[in-house]
Order: structure tokens, then sequence, then C-alpha cells
């Protein structure tokens, strides 16, 4: 209590000022009643005015100059008056949330008791100052209490308990953690006025009172999000548990009012979080300090904060926006500042919302700003903002596939993005070979429905579940619909591969998604071959270990699928036989999905698990020979080489020396559709001079595309990148690409430093690499699906 006591000046700034800040957001959010929300800025602008008014009480006690003489007596009578007052807008708040989510159709004769006893509190506290009733002051112009100073406490007491007691009763109307927090603004308020009358000289009863209105407004905040998606809530607490430091209250200030955007645009569930772990990753990849990391999630966190000011019809509406309604969006940087500009302690929070819509070319907004005159923090949200506006569900689409995503990116690079930040964030794309940085919540929801029912193949399907080399199972029930027998109702499995993992029929939408079918399974063990390059099935004997449907109607299926390379084997059982198919598939680049549909029948309670490790290679019988596009190719001093997947495979590391030059023949796959889909040039330092070998340390990657990423902080990389007049334009690029190319690579060392040089169709790259550090450094190739064949090294 002695700190408290020394220290209550500051506490008192420090509160008053939270009070302010939230009363302002108050005033300018529309995502609550209109009752509550006044009553809810009352009680934090009369907080505020409470302690403005008792810390000047406290600083101007015992000054006998004419300005303390008024400043000690105004100040007391306003903290008298203003308790009350805060109480009055509790009420107020009480009676609008019993009567609106509590459900109760007239309000409690308590709280309109309470009504009177605060208006009669407030003529005693003005009766009070010219009969010193409650207090009167010394010689030394200080406070001291007079006898009737009890009767002060007993009305806030009195209030409290009857306010106490309301929510006592009927707190199992509300949210749990509403009837919490209303319960502790009573409970420490009443614990707080009893102890105040036995301690003289510190402001518990004023602190207690202020911090609790306070938490009570974050709570009503929270309190909005249970209208929004549960996977909402479980990304507000994995935001949680990754940032446990989050004690302050700004902090958890922020969250609320995160939840509070998010609440207002059903499309943007988990915007604000994705986009600002996203950034936050950009950052770190840039070298960024994890302080610096931090400040770019939380102004990530808030970027959009300024959409609180945009009406909801506006924010929510599904057809194109007229001009008029596009100048109010664009105003939502503004608004965003002006709600953070006014937290002094964190200046970056407001650059982000301010500036995330500059281009950096100087054609965005709000001010037009170009290059690095944008904010850096605000350069690095606009990557991460657009990435996840791409990538999530939207009113007018469905996400974008992530290598469209990727391209769009290519183009905005130096244009609408900073390229430095872009680069960093497409690397992050390659890396993200699953596709996982992308909006899940509603992909579960639509993916696996409670029921879907099929009157025809693919009529209905469920989203595809990606097969791999990590066992999957897939569990779900089918029943016939009425007036067909089981045998004419069986649920069959679609084999395909799309850009979107999704079945298609729609000729346009095939060309667009890139969607290739396999071929169909049925439960009853018939199949169709479409692009695979062969199909066999056979039934095996039954399982004893079934899963069985507790409606003996269902038919109770399991499906056990994994993918080695270009073979994929996909065993299904139900309670009377197990059926194993092998897919010997056209090609190892294609992914693999399967998805649920049917004929006159339903198929519900789909549930998949996978297991966490890979399966042994030899797990799946061959029934075809494995693709190879470098069979009976020349080979060089290197084995040929084959990369179906980004990175998939690499040569063994070539050792540096002085001078020296690399030649080979490259060709696209087939399947190959991106200008990124072509070889790369790796150096690298490891103990067995292999890629990802042990020691492995990454100093370059060379894309022959143009594109280049240093990996490593122990090595400084310069790189020029050109392109000739001879360059075909990239439609052309790749397409040559697919025909095949030979590609020569010069390579010198110079001490510290590794030059590297290569011209392939009119994009020349000069690399030059300084190592740091003492290693034997290594060249070896990789790619993405490519073929590398008559790999040659010779001396320069």
């Amino acid at each position: 209590m002695d700190v408290l006591k020394q220290q209550q000046a500051d506490v008192m700034m420090i509160l008053s000022a939270v009070c302010g800040m939230m009363s302002m957001l108050v005033f300018l959010t529309n995502v609550m009643t209109k009752r509550r929300k006044h009553a809810l800025f009352l009680m934090e602008f009369s907080a505020m005015l409470l302690l403005i008014s008792d810390r000047r009480a406290y600083i101007y006690r015992g000054d006998t100059s004419t300005l303390g003489w008024w400043m000690v007596r105004i100040s007391n009578f306003l903290v008298f008056f203003l308790v009350l007052f805060v109480l009055y807008g509790f009420n107020l708040y009480l009676i609008d949330l019993f009567t609106h989510e509590g459900g109760l159709k007239t309000v409690p004769r308590r709280l309109k008791s309470v009504k009177i006893m605060i208006l009669l509190g407030m003529a005693l506290v003005i009766l009070a100052q010219p009969t010193g009733m409650y207090y009167t002051f010394d010689e030394m112009n200080r406070y001291q209490r007079a006898p009737g100073f009890i009767i002060c406490y007993l009305t806030p007491l009195t209030v409290m308990f009857l306010q106490g007691s309301v929510i006592v009763q009927y707190r199992k109307r509300l949210s749990r953690g509403m009837s919490t927090a209303l319960l502790l603004f009573s409970g420490f308020s009443i614990i707080a006025s009893i102890f105040q009358v036995f301690m003289y000289g510190i402001s518990l009863n004023n602190i207690t009172i202020v911090s609790m209105s306070a938490l009570l407004y974050i709570f009503s905040l929270l309190d909005m999000d249970r209208e929004v998606e549960h996977a909402r809530n479980l990304e507000i607490e994995f935001y949680k548990e990754e940032k446990k430091k989050i004690h302050a209250m700004f902090e958890q200030t922020a969250e609320a009012l995160v939840t509070a955007i998010d609440a207002k645009d059903k499309y943007t569930h988990g915007h604000s979080t994705r986009v600002a772990i996203y950034a936050s990753q950009i950052a770190r990849e840039a070298g960024k300090s994890d302080e610096e990391c931090e400040k770019v999630y939380f102004a990530a966190l808030l970027h959009d904060v300024g959409k609180i000011g945009i009406p909801d019809y506006i924010i929510n509406k599904e057809s194109r926006l007229t001009d008029e309604e596009y100048e109010q969006i664009k105003l939502h940087p503004v608004y965003g500042n002006q709600i953070l500009s006014n937290i002094q302690q964190s200046p970056y929070v407001s650059l982000g919302a301010h500036y995330h819509h500059e281009h950096y070319d100087g054609s965005g907004y709000p001010e037009g700003l170009k290059g690095d005159d944008i904010p850096e923090i605000a350069r690095i949200i606009a990557v991460a903002d657009a990435y996840d506006t791409m990538s999530s569900k939207r009113s007018y689409r469905d996400p974008l596939p992530q290598d469209k995503v990727r391209e769009q990116l290519v183009e905005g690079s130096g244009t609408q993005f900073d390229p430095v930040y872009t680069k960093i964030m497409m690397h992050l794309i390659d890396l993200d070979t699953e596709y996982q940085m992308q909006e899940h919540s509603s992909e579960k929801t639509e993916g696996f429905p409670a029921r879907i029912h099929c009157e025809s193949i693919c009529h209905d399907c469920s989203t595809g579940i990606r097969i791999n080399e990590k066992r999957s199972r897939i569990f779900f029930y089918s029943r016939p619909d009425e007036g067909f027998r089981n045998t004419d109702c069986l649920p069959t499995l679609v084999l395909f591969d799309a850009l979107d993992g999704r079945v298609h029929e729609d000729e346009r939408k095939k060309k667009d998604m890139c969607y290739f079918e396999y071929g169909q399974i049925r439960t009853d063990g018939r199949t169709i071959c479409e692009g695979a390059r062969k199909m066999e099935s056979r039934k095996l004997p039954p399982d004893t270990d079934v899963w069985i449907a507790p409606d003996m109607r269902y038919i109770s299926c399991v499906i056990d699928a994994v993918r080695i390379r270009d073979h994929m084997r996909v065993r299904l059982s139900d309670r009377s036989r197990i059926l194993e198919c092998i897919i010997a598939l056209p090609d190892c680049s294609r992914y693999s999905y399967i998805s649920l549909t049917g004929e006159h029948c339903q198929i519900s309670n789909i549930r998949v698990e996978q297991d966490s490790y890979v399966s042994d290679e030899h797990e799946i019988p061959r029934i075809a020979e494995e693709v190879s596009f470098i069979r009976g190719c020349p080979e060089g001093d290197i084995p040929n080489l084959q990369i179906d997947g980004w990175r998939s495979s690499a040569t063994k590391g070539i050792p540096i020396r002085e001078k020296m030059a690399l030649s080979f023949h490259a060709q696209s796959l087939p399947t190959a559709r991106l200008v990124w889909h072509c070889p790369y040039l790796c150096l690298f330092t490891s103990e067995d001079g292999a890629v990802n070998g042990p020691g492995f340390r990454e100093y370059q990657l060379i894309r022959l595309d143009g594109e280049t990423w240093g990996s490593d902080s122990g090595a400084e990389n310069d790189v020029q990148i050109d392109r000739t007049i001879s360059f075909p334009g990239w439609n052309t690029w790749k397409e040559m690409n697919r025909q095949g190319i030979d590609c020569q690579v010069k390579i010198r060392k110079e001490g510290s430093q590794i030059l590297v040089e290569t011209e392939n169709l009119g994009i020349m790259i000069k690399s030059r690499t300084k190592v740091s550090e003492d290693g034997r450094l290594y060249l070896a190739l990789t790619g993405d699906q490519c073929a590398l064949t008559n790999i040659m090294v010779c001396p320069e």
C-alpha cells in the first residue's frame, strides 16, 4: 500500500489517459446499441475526469496560494460528484444489458431505485460544500474528514450493493465473460469502498472504480466476439498463446479492437490476425530484431482499425461500390490514423493504419507517398495485406490459387509494392508448398458440411483432401436415398488435381484451375480411368476392426490413402469388404486430391486423420514404370537430374575452383506453367558437400528467370539482373524452356568472393557473393519442375 500511495499520482495519470482513449473509441464504434454506447461513454469519460480531479486534489494539497485554494476545493467536489456519475453510467449500462441480452421485459425495481439514490447523493454532495458535512480544509489547505463523512460512502456503497444483487440474480442470462466482468466491477468496487472508510491518504476507491470501468469496456467488446465463427475464436486464442508477454492495457485493447473490426465485415474474419502473422514473418526474414518484429505485428494487427468509422452497409456490400462509396472506403486509413495517433507510447501503430494503402510508385492513397517516403512498416504491411486479400474468400470471388497470388505480387513489385519485401513474400510462398498461408475457417465449414446430398456423380462434392506420402484416413457415413437400394447408391471417390483443390465440371473453370482428373473409384469396386496411366483394383479379406455407424441404415466407410511419387494406393473398407486400388499417375509433379461424391445417396460425418511420419517408399507396388524425362538422355560429369517439385532434388555439390564453367541442357516438365519452373543455382557450404547435409548453409540461390535469394547472414550478395534485346517475352521464354535450352554458367573465385555469370534467353545474371566465414564452398543445380541433363564441369 505504501508503494501505491507514493505512486498513485502516476497511476492516476496513466489510467485517465487509458479512459480518455477508450471513451473516444466508444464514441466512434458502431457495433453496440446506442444506449449501451452512451452508457459506456459516460462511464469512461466520467472516470477520466474523476482521476484528473483526484490527481489535481493530490497535487495541490497543502498549497496555500489562491490557485491552490480553488483547485483543492473544486477538485475534491468533482471527485465526490463524479464517483456517483460513474455509478450512474454503470446503472444505465446494466439496464440496457439486462433488457436486451438478458431478456428482461421490465427494468428491475432495484435499478430504478438506484437512479433516485444517485440523484439524492449528488444533492448531498452539493449541500456538503457550504455546510462542511463531508469534509473541511485546515489552515494549510489540506483536506480533512468531517464527522458526517461516513454518509458520503454509504450512498455509493448502497448503490453498488443493489447493483451487485441484480447482477448475481440475473448473471446466468448473460455470457460467462460479461457476467464475470460485472461481478468484478461490483465486487472490487464494494471491497475498495469498505477499505477506503478505514484508509486515509490513498484513493483506493477511485482507482479501483476507474480500473473496473476500463476492464468492463474491454469485456464489452470481447463479449461481441461470441457471434463470430468458432474458427475466429481459435485464431484469437492462438494469437494470445503466441503473445504471452501481452499483459499491458494497450495490448488488451488491441485484441478487443480487432474483434470489433472483424465483427463489422463477415468476409474478413481473421484477416487482421493473418496479416499480422505474415507481416512479422516478412520482418523476421528481412533481419529485423524480435522487438521490431513485434512492432510490425501489432501495427499490422491494427492496420484496418479505421474501418470502425466506415458504415456497415458499405463494408458488407456484395455488389460493386459506387464512386462515392469507394471514396468513403479510402478514408479508413485517415480514420485509423486519427484513432491510433493518440497512443503516443506506440507511435508505430498509427503508421501502419495510415499508410498501408500507399503505392511504391506514388499512385496510392491517402497522401500519394512514393518509394522510401512511405514508412517501412507500412510497406511491409502493404505486401502482407495484399497477399491475404488475394488468398482469402471475398463476397465476389473464391480464394485465388497461390501461384496466381504470386504472379500478382510479381506484377506489382516496384509499382504497387516495395520490391525488397515483395521478394521476401515470394520466398515465403515458395517455402509454403502445402499452401498453409491462407484462410482456413471457411474451408473447413464449406469443405465438410454436415451432409452432402448427391443426386448424380459430381452433383455435389466435398472439398478435395490432399493425399501425399503421409497416410491419410478418411471416415464417413453413406446412406441411400428413399426408394433406392444400397447396391445402386454407393459413394464414389474422384481422384484429381486442381489449383483450388475442388472438383469442377465447368470447362472454363477447369481451365482456370488447371483441373486434371485421374479417375473415379466406386465403393463396389468399379473404376473409371481418366488421366491416370493405369488403375488396378482388387478385393481383400474383410477387416475385423471395422468402424460401425450407430444407425444401421448408414454404411460406415474408411478410406486409407497414400501417395509415393507417381503411384497412389487407395483402400476403402465398409462392413462387408475391403477394396484396394493402385493408381499409376501421369507424373510426379501434380498434386493428388480425393473428393467424396456419389449417386442417389447422402454422405455425412466426414472426418480426416493423417500420420505424422512419411510412409516407406516400397509400400505401394508398382504397376507401371516410373515417369522419367531423363531416361535415355546424354549424361555428363554429373548424373542427370529430374526435379518434380520446388527444390525436391538437387545435384551433388560441385567444389568451387578459381575458374570453372558449368554447362547443361534444361527442359521444363510438361506440367510446368510458371516462369519460376526452371533451373536454380545454389551456392552453399556443408560438411559432406550435399544440399541439406550436416552443417548446410545456403549463401545464394539464383533462379534462371532472374530472381535471387540470399539465405544466410554469413554472406553479402550483390546481384545484377538485365534483360537484353534478345529477351523474347515471358510467354515465349516459358515455351522455349519447355522445348529445352542449353545453359552456360561461369564461376570465378577471388579470395572470399564468388562471381557467377550466366545468360539464358535474354536474361543476363551477374552475381557477386562475399562469404565472411571459412568453409569449403559448393555449387549445386536444383530447380522446380524441370529436367537437367548432360551436366558438364570444366575449367573456364
